[in-house]
């Protein structure tokens, strides 16, 4: 049977653990469910017990050697008046631990710069994003570090700096201000104006992603908490009318001039490269974009129903015709391609035949020291060639756009050469009321062809090419 005594400092101090047992227990008469616990190492110990439920509740107050007596008292009395309300302070402590946690949380969110939101942005929209736009997303707020394999112009470094958002997505949310965006525009829009643009779009996409996201869980005590609280932390309106500071975009106007064609033709067949040489002349005979030209594969390419299947980034995949001058730079690809290389024999100083283990690329535009095995970087031979003959400055996309303004000199429909360079329809007649055979397409596109090699001084047979053979 437990002692029961109105508890004293004295009567505290000199209470001692029964020799025979691991730890004795005194109450006190005056204060329900306060009690003592001493141990025979001479731990003493104030405790509270009562009965929460259908359960004995005992729980520890303070050290007897340090508290005090009437802060133990009080406490024990605001323990039993929990219990006396069906309380379990045990269960009030749990729900206390989980909003401290929870505070903590939202601080670390919000201390924690926008890259932590950014990440989950993007793994939020992977099922709807294509792998281009992720990919921009990916360059857009990429750390620094990592060396230029493409693209490097005279003067440039050789590691890759940041990313164009990456210095403000190293800010916290809170800290995106209108004056910080304003000042990352006006310090980009010289440098790299058409980059800023893109890159101001997806900021404001994301901040109000940000905005109307909030992921709520709830935890064991049936507690709603909110797992990431952005919207608590953007700052209203911050994007608002900034693209006005970077005035009208200047649209790209290189193009190739008709009387530019003879001196371009020489100087691009000029390259050493057969595959480059043939890539570039592909790109301006059939206004394809870069990368839909360099993901060909022989797959795509049918000799027999004279057709290219290419991937195109609006309707997912095109079919254009196989014009006659196209179809002899591919055969000559392919000739190449089906030739196995010579392995050199250091030892015996002689050459030896390739390894059994040699397939050819399946690439029509193929590259031995390209990582990806396809032609990569067309720019620097494209330069070089232009610098040959004295000719001004041409992007790669320019020879898109070369396709799609010599067309009109041959009179061809407009709806005809934007459905061979894959452009979206913009109009509803187009969009609904327009479906091109490839035979209809053919018969102007061969006449697109014939006219710029005609124009470019390029002798071909078109009659012969009808008896082309194909190769196995």
């Amino acid at each position: 049977m437990v002692q029961r005594i109105n508890f004293t400092v004295e009567r505290v101090t000199s209470f001692q653990c029964a020799p025979d047992k691991p730890q004795s227990f005194l109450r006190d008469a005056r204060t329900p469910g306060l009690g003592l616990r001493v141990t025979p190492g001479g731990s003493r110990t104030y405790i509270f017990e009562a009965r929460a439920g259908n359960k004995v509740l005992r729980r520890k107050i303070g050290d007897a050697r340090t508290m005090l007596l009437k802060d133990a008292q009080a406490a024990a009395t605001d323990l039993k008046r929990l219990t006396d309300a069906k309380k379990d302070p045990r269960e009030l402590d749990r729900q206390h631990q989980s909003k401290i946690e929870a505070e903590e949380q939202k601080r670390h969110v919000e201390n924690s710069p926008a890259l932590l939101a950014w990440n989950i942005y993007i793994e939020s929209n992977d099922r709807d994003w294509s792998e281009r736009y992720k990919l921009d997303h990916a360059v857009m707020s990429r750390p620094a570090g990592g060396t230029i394999t493409r693209g490097k112009r005279p003067g440039m470094s050789d590691t890759k700096e940041p990313g164009i958002l990456r210095p403000i997505l190293e800010l916290p949310l809170a800290a995106i201000t209108r004056t910080r965006i304003e000042a990352w525009v006006d310090g980009e829009r010289t440098r790299r104006p058409t980059r800023i643009r893109l890159a101001l779009s997806m900021l404001t996409a994301f901040l109000n992603w940000c905005r109307d996201y909030n992921q709520e869980v709830i935890d064991f005590t049936g507690m709603r908490t909110e797992l990431y609280p952005y919207r608590h932390q953007v700052n209203e309106n911050v994007c608002r009318r900034i693209k006005k500071r970077l005035g009208t975009a200047e649209p790209k106007k290189d193009a190739l001039q008709v009387e530019q064609l003879p001196l371009w033709f020489q100087a691009v067949q000029r390259i050493p490269n057969p595959t480059q040489s043939a890539y570039l002349q592909c790109l301006l005979l059939t206004g394809a974009r870069r990368n839909e030209m360099a993901s060909l594969r022989w797959e795509d390419v049918d000799l027999n129903w004279k057709t290219l299947s290419i991937r195109d980034k609006v309707e997912g995949n095109r079919t254009i015709p196989l014009t006659p001058y196209v179809e002899v730079l591919l055969l000559e690809l392919q000739r190449l391609n089906q030739q196995p290389p010579k392995v050199h024999n250091l030892l015996h100083g002689k050459s030896t035949a390739p390894s059994e283990t040699w397939q050819p690329s399946p690439w029509v535009f193929s590259s031995a020291s390209a990582a990806s095995g396809r032609i990569q970087e067309p720019r620097i031979a494209h330069n070089k060639a232009l610098v040959s003959v004295g000719l001004p400055a041409l992007s790669i996309h320019g020879l898109r756009r070369s396709f799609g303004t010599l067309a009109e000199w041959v009179e061809c429909p407009a709806g005809i050469s934007a459905q061979i360079m894959g452009h979206k329809p913009s109009a509803i007649a187009e969009k609904h009321y327009r479906k091109r055979p490839v035979d209809l397409l053919r018969k102007w596109h061969t006449k697109i062809e014939g006219w710029i090699l005609q124009e470019a001084g390029v002798e071909f047979p078109y009659e012969a090419s009808r008896q082309l053979k194909i190769i196995a």
